[in-house]
């Protein structure tokens, strides 16, 4: 059962309980209680290990891209030293040289950006998950302390 459902069924619980005449107090079964707060630490470590993930990625791409762009980079040194008898030669390996340096750069920046774009959207989605199941928790605490008046 994901987080969101557990929390409902904790909403439901409140919502579910007898009053105690003449106020704004309710008479909640601490066990089920418990029992439904367990569930929801069982299931939100896994949110976490899903933004570790995420993170880790985004590290494994950067280090990807980054040894592509040495790859490309030594090779583009060893074609300049091959080339270097004669001067018409050894211009035309700086060039392509520094092109495929500047192609590594770029595809190393796009990876990276890419990586980047994707992890903050994970990240994203997992705040505002977390920030209704957050809202949902204060609203059952406020319910369960008499802070708010039940349906």
């Amino acid at each position: 059962m994901d987080i969101m459902a557990l929390v409902d069924k904790l909403e439901d619980l409140i919502t579910m309980a007898k009053k105690v005449p003449l106020t704004n107090t309710v008479i909640i079964d601490e066990q089920k209680l418990y029992e439904i707060i367990d569930q929801i630490r069982a299931n939100f470590p896994e949110e976490i290990k899903q933004a570790r993930w995420i993170v880790k990625e985004r590290q494994e791409m950067l280090e990807e891209a980054e040894k592509e762009a040495k790859l490309i980079t030594d090779e583009a040194k060893e074609k300049a030293k091959e080339m270097a008898d004669e001067t018409e030669i050894v211009k035309l390996a700086e060039k392509q040289s520094s092109d495929m340096l500047e192609e590594a750069r770029n595809k190393e920046r796009e990876i990276r950006l890419s990586a980047e774009d994707y992890a903050d959207e994970m990240l994203a989605n997992l705040e505002v998950n977390l920030g209704k199941l957050l809202t949902a928790v204060q609203r059952g605490r406020d319910r369960l302390q008499g802070k708010i008046e039940t349906r």
